[in-house]
């Protein structure tokens, strides 16, 4: 599912209820299967709704738990995927960004943790082919793997 909030600055009472209708939706959706949540949550990790995703805290009487592919990967990192060093940013709508994280790769957690675990998190597209940026934020990818063994029961030789 990409999670795909209103961006403007003064709307995050809407962005949370747009977080809570999102979770309500996948959770009626996916039964005990792996849930990969990825997008342009256009928000920083310490935002309200980044909290929520990774269970922090609850939102409208909801709580859910999702695993942060490049905050497991890159521990303290900051990971800006909208940095003023893209030349993208600053010919566009917000030519003041300081740059910070607002996009994501969410694994979902059961009650023993991540369902898939994250083997490496990298920004891509954060470098130009030839003169051309692919967009104004740089782009995620994540390997994500089976662990390796059933989270909930203990490994067996």
């Amino acid at each position: 599912m990409h999670h795909k909030p209103s961006w403007e600055r003064g709307q995050e009472r809407e962005r949370e209820a747009q977080a809570v209708a999102a979770a309500r939706l996948v959770e009626s959706m996916a039964g005990a299967g792996h849930v990969v949540l990825l997008g342009g949550f256009d928000a920083t990790p310490e935002s309200a709704r980044v909290r929520f995703w990774t269970g922090l805290q609850s939102l409208s009487g909801l709580s859910v738990g999702y695993r942060d592919a490049w905050a497991t990967a890159h521990p303290g990192e900051p990971g800006h995927t909208c940095s003023p060093a893209n030349p993208l940013v600053r010919l566009g709508e917000m030519p003041e960004e300081e740059g910070r994280r607002v996009d994501y790769i969410m694994v979902r957690c059961d009650d023993y943790g991540p369902t898939l675990r994250v083997g490496l998190c990298e920004q891509v597209f954060s470098e130009p082919v030839g003169s051309v940026w692919a967009s104004d934020h740089y782009g995620l990818v994540a390997d994500l793997l089976f662990p390796s063994h059933q989270p909930g029961s203990w490994a067996s030789d």
